[in-house]
């Protein structure tokens, strides 16, 4: 009896269980180029994030931490995705119509986060902060390739000035449970 009992709250617990998970944090900056002039031009391209560029993460330190190799990577989804204007403090997001994120390998690539009508939000300065609406896509083939980027795109019109923004992605990791 109590070894039936025994067993049934192993079962019960592993039946619980969900794989190993942990969070990483990949970080950048870019700067858009401003236009003083009272007529703006329209925003072209977006510059590069360097830190978001051939990603190997083998060699994140957030990876290394965990005892965890790309092989063993089960799932990756994006947790959240959050941009910060760094410099000026006073300029705001109304420069910015739309932006994207894209998860990028090759010639395949996934949009992972984006906004619509950004400047409609009404984000104030200083700093203001603005979180992107997460996409439900499994990034696992992405993170687990030699290397991958991630790749901003948007719309809108040139800040008066040159603006620095801070990019957070964050990771939610699982982990393959090791076979017995």
């Amino acid at each position: 009896m109590v070894r039936t009992w025994c067993l049934v709250a192993v079962a019960a617990a592993l039946a619980g269980c969900e794989p190993a998970t942990f969070y990483t944090d990949l970080e950048g900056q870019a700067t858009v180029e401003g236009d003083p002039t009272p007529i703006s031009d329209v925003l072209g391209a977006l510059p590069a994030i360097g830190s978001f560029t051939n990603m190997d993460f083998d060699a994140n330190q957030d990876f290394r931490n965990q005892g965890v190799t790309k092989e063993q990577v089960g799932s990756v989804r994006v947790a959240s995705l959050t941009l910060r204007i760094v410099d000026p403090s006073g300029q705001d997001f109304g420069f910015l119509d739309q932006i994207g994120f894209y998860a990028k390998v090759g010639d395949s690539e996934a949009k992972v986060a984006d906004k619509a009508d950004v400047a409609a939000l009404g984000l104030r300065a200083p700093n203001p902060t603005l979180a992107l609406d997460v996409e439900n896509v499994e990034l696992q083939p992405f993170v687990t390739a030699r290397a991958m980027s991630i790749v901003m795109r948007g719309s809108g019109r040139m800040p008066p000035q040159d603006t620095r923004i801070e990019v957070v992605v964050r990771l939610k990791v699982g982990v393959k449970l090791l076979s017995l």
